[in-house]
C-alpha cells in the first residue's frame, strides 16, 4: 500500500485543510452573508450542473479510470487517449445543452414564484457551470488514472473554497450585486479547470493530439458499453447525492434547500477519510483486476475498511456532542432547525464508510453491469421517499431517506462482493472499534454542559480523544502507529 499511504496521506492533509475552509465557509461566511434562499440557489446550481455534466459525460470519467492502464505509455502520449477522453462528452454537452434549454419551462413550473424569480436570471448560465464541472471531472479522471491526484484535491477542497469566501466577502462589503456573486461563483469553477489543465501541462501530461492507435487498444464497443453503464450508475449515484436538495427546494423552497444544505455540508466531514483514499483506490482496484490480484484486493479491501471506521467513528461522534457549539457559530438560528437531519445524514455517512469501497469494487469489476441495477434500485426508493417524507417531517423526511439509501445500497453491495467474489471488509476489529466508539462517547455524553459552549466544545474533544485514541493504541487496534509509539516510547 507504498503509494496509497502516499497518495492518500497527500489527499487527507489537503482534504481535512479544506473541510477546516469548509467549515468557515459553512459556519462563518456563507450563512452571516447569504440569505437561505440564496443559499438554497447555488446549491441548487451545483447539483444541475454536476449531474448535467454526468450525462454529458456519457460515463466518461469512470472509463477514464477503468481503461487508462491499458493505454498506459508516456512516450506514445498514452495512445492519444486524453483527447478520445474528451471527445465524446464534448458532443454529449453539445446535446445535453440544446434540451437543458427547451425544457426550462418544465423545470421553473416546479417552484414557488418567488423562488422563479430568484432562479430565472441565471438558468442559462448554469450551462457554462455544467461546462466546467465536466471539464475539471475528465482531467480529474485522467490525473487519477496517472495517480496525480493531490493538486485537483488542492484545488477543488482548497483552492475553489478560498476563492468562494473571498467573493462573498466582496459581496457582503458591497462591492458586487447579488447576480454578479452567481456570475463569479460560476467563473471560479472555470478558473480551476483551467489551472488544472495548466498542471496536466505542467508534468508533460497534456498530450492533445488525436491518434488512431486509442480506436485500437481496447475494442471502441467494449468502452462506450462500459460508459453507458457507468452513466447511468453515476446518475443513480448522483440522484442519492442531490435529489434531496432537488425535492426540499421544489416541495418546500429555496430557504428550506439552504438549510438542508448546511446540515448536508456539515455531515460531509465524515466522506473526507475515504473520499481521500478512494482517489487513490480506483486505479489501483482496476490495476488489480487487470492483474487478477485478488489477494491484494482483499488485504486492500480490509484495511481501508479498518481505516474508515476509526476515523468515521472519531468525526461521527466528535460532531454529534457538539453539534450546539457548531451551530452556534452561525449567527442566523434559522440554521439550526437542521439539527436533525445532520445526525441522520451523519448515521449513513458512517454506515458508508464501515461497509467500505464495495461500489468501486464492483464498477471495476468484470460484473459492473451489477452496480447499475443496484443505483437504479435505491434511486427509485429514494425518490419516492423524499416524496412521502418531505411533506410530513420537512428536511428531517429528506434525511431519513437518504440515511436508508446509504444503508440499503451499501449492504446489497457489500453482500453483492462476498457472494462474487468471496471478498468481505470485515475483521475482529471492526465491531471492538465501534465498542470503544460506543464507550467513549458515551461517557463523553454524560459530562454537564459548561456555561461556555467553547470550553464545553473542548473538553468533550479533549477526552473523547484520550478515552478513543487511548483505547484504540492500547488494544493494537492502529497497527499503523505501532513503530511510531514504539519510536516516541523509546525516546529519553
Amino acid at each position: 500500500m507504498g503509494i496509497v499511504q502516499r497518495q492518500g496521506l497527500r489527499n487527507t492533509v489537503i482534504s481535512y485543510f479544506g473541510l477546516a475552509l469548509g467549515f468557515v465557509n459553512t459556519a462563518f461566511v456563507l450563512p452571516t452573508l447569504l440569505a437561505p434562499a440564496q443559499l438554497g440557489l447555488t446549491t441548487l446550481l451545483v447539483s444541475i450542473a454536476t449531474v448535467y455534466a454526468q450525462f454529458s459525460a456519457f460515463g466518461f470519467a469512470s472509463v477514464g479510470i477503468r481503461f487508462f492502464p491499458y493505454f498506459r505509455n508516456r512516450e506514445a502520449g498514452h495512445h492519444g487517449f486524453l483527447p478520445f477522453l474528451l471527445g465524446l462528452p464534448m458532443l454529449g454537452f453539445a446535446l445535453i445543452t440544446a434540451f437543458y434549454l427547451l425544457a426550462k419551462p418544465l423545470i421553473l413550473a416546479r417552484y414557488e414564484p418567488a423562488d422563479v424569480a430568484l432562479l430565472q436570471p441565471f438558468y442559462a448560465w448554469g450551462s457554462l457551470l455544467a461546462l466546467f464541472t465536466l471539464l475539471y471531472s475528465l482531467q480529474d479522471a485522467y490525473l487519477k488514472g496517472l495517480y496525480h491526484t493531490a493538486f485537483s484535491s488542492f484545488l477543488q477542497d482548497i483552492v475553489l473554497r478560498v476563492l468562494i469566501a473571498s467573493l462573498a466577502l466582496l459581496y457582503g462589503k458591497g462591492f458586487l450585486q447579488f447576480h454578479e456573486f452567481v456570475l463569479g461563483y460560476i467563473g471560479l469553477y472555470g478558473v480551476i479547470s483551467l489551472l488544472l489543465t495548466g498542471y496536466l501541462a505542467y508534468i508533460g501530461e497534456l498530450h492533445l493530439r488525436p491518434t488512431r492507435a486509442a480506436l485500437r487498444v481496447r475494442p471502441v464497443s467494449e468502452i462506450v458499453r462500459f460508459g453507458g453503464f457507468a452513466l447511468l450508475s453515476s446518475l443513480s449515484g448522483s440522484i442519492l447525492g442531490f435529489i434531496d436538495s432537488w425535492m426540499v427546494s421544489a416541495q418546500i423552497g429555496l430557504a428550506a434547500a439552504g438549510i438542508y444544505g448546511i446540515a448536508y455540508n456539515i455531515s460531509t466531514a465524515l466522506t473526507i477519510p475515504a473520499r481521500s483514499l478512494n482517489k487513490i483506490a480506483f486505479p489501483l482496484l482496476a490495476q488489480y483486476w487487470k492483474d487478477q490480484d485478488l489477494g491484494k484486493m482483499a488485504d486492500f479491501y480490509r484495511d481501508t475498511t479498518r481505516l474508515n471506521t476509526i476515523l468515521g467513528c472519531y468525526l461521527a461522534l466528535g460532531i454529534s456532542l457538539n453539534l450546539d457549539f457548531i451551530y452556534s457559530l452561525i449567527r442566523n438560528p434559522v440554521y439550526a432547525t437542521g439539527t436533525t437531519a445532520v445526525l441522520l445524514l451523519l448515521a449513513g455517512r458512517l454506515y458508508d464508510g464501515i461497509t467500505g469501497v464495495n461500489g468501486l469494487i464492483v464498477v471495476t469489476s468484470p460484473r459492473y453491469r451489477f452496480d447499475l441495477i443496484f443505483n437504479l434500485s435505491l434511486a427509485g426508493v429514494t425518490i419516492v421517499l423524499n416524496r412521502l417524507l418531505i411533506p410530513v417531517f420537512g428536511i428531517t423526511g429528506s434525511a431519513l431517506a437518504t440515511l436508508f439509501a446509504i444503508v440499503a445500497i451499501n449492504t446489497a453491495r457489500t453482500w453483492f462482493v462476498w457472494y462474487s467474489y468471496r471478498l468481505q471488509p470485515f475483521t475482529w476489529r471492526i465491531p471492538l472499534i465501534m465498542v470503544v466508539a460506543a464507550g467513549a462517547g458515551g461517557l463523553v455524553w454524560l459530562l454537564p454542559a459548561l456555561p461556555s459552549k467553547l470550553l464545553t466544545m473542548l473538553l468533550r474533544g479533549t477526552l473523547l480523544t484520550a478515552l478513543y485514541g487511548g483505547a484504540l493504541l492500547g488494544l493494537g487496534l492502529v497497527p499503523e502507529a505501532r513503530p511510531l509509539l514504539q519510536k516516541v516510547l523509546r525516546r529519553p
